[in-house]
């Protein structure tokens, strides 16, 4: 299905510094979000599935999607609209038997060895990372950098075709535009956004970078 993946925003308890991240994903959309995902390493799965459910209630009415990271049971617990899977989690083909046709289903992309299997894949979209360095999130390896993403970009966009591929790690409102320019059609940020004073400000700053340089993809969900 069309997913808007111009603004991506990851909320994580482990940023959040004892805040509702159901408040801050609301906020996030307010500001211009386009699409969240829950990301939970530590909780436990009766937390995530409260927490998921609780910033599905959030969104309510704002029809801006919530993914959960990797944990597919999680999803289908909480009604949420799809996952993102990584390298080591479920299969993509295999999620999608178990979430059915409409879920979204995103997955990252590191490494050019990997795109074989992500064009068989039924995937709606990817992520490269990580392009910058980043405290958020663990990332083997070294930074690709805007070129590195950009020769990665090159090569998924010969093997998959239209898929849209943002970028994640590192990514703010001051080199956003740079990372757009080298090819990625949006972004995913976690400290960006939500170790952010004033969440809803944060998002429309990113925004409105991508405003500038990013179409609105047809049939996408509106962002607020």
């Amino acid at each position: 299905m069309s997913v808007d993946i111009r603004l991506y925003g990851i909320v994580d308890p482990q940023i959040a510094a004892g805040r509702s991240l159901a408040d801050l994903a609301r906020a996030a959309v307010d500001g211009g979000a386009t699409l969240i995902q829950l990301r939970a390493k530590t909780e436990t799965t009766r937390e995530m599935v409260r927490e998921a459910r609780a910033i599905r209630s959030a969104l309510h009415g704002t029809r801006v999607p919530l993914l959960i990271n990797d944990r597919v049971d999680v999803a289908l617990a909480s009604g949420a609209d799809g996952v993102h899977l990584g390298a080591d989690d479920m299969k993509p083909n295999d999620a999608r038997r178990l979430l059915g046709p409409r879920a979204i289903i995103g997955a990252t992309l590191k490494h050019e060895d990997e795109l074989s299997a992500l064009a068989l894949a039924k995937i709606d979209y990817a992520c490269i990372g990580g392009v910058f360095q980043t405290s958020h999130k663990d990332n083997a390896g070294s930074s690709l950098g805007l070129d590195g993403f950009t020769a990665l970009r090159r090569k998924a966009a010969a093997v998959l075709g239209p898929l849209p591929v943002g970028a994640i790690a590192g990514i703010t409102a001051m080199n956003a535009a740079s990372v757009i320019e080298a090819g990625a059609d949006g972004i995913a940020v976690i400290g960006a956004l939500f170790v952010q004073d004033d969440v809803g400000a944060a998002a429309r700053a990113l925004r409105a970078v991508l405003e500038r340089l990013l179409p609105t993809p047809p049939e996408a969900p509106a962002s607020a």
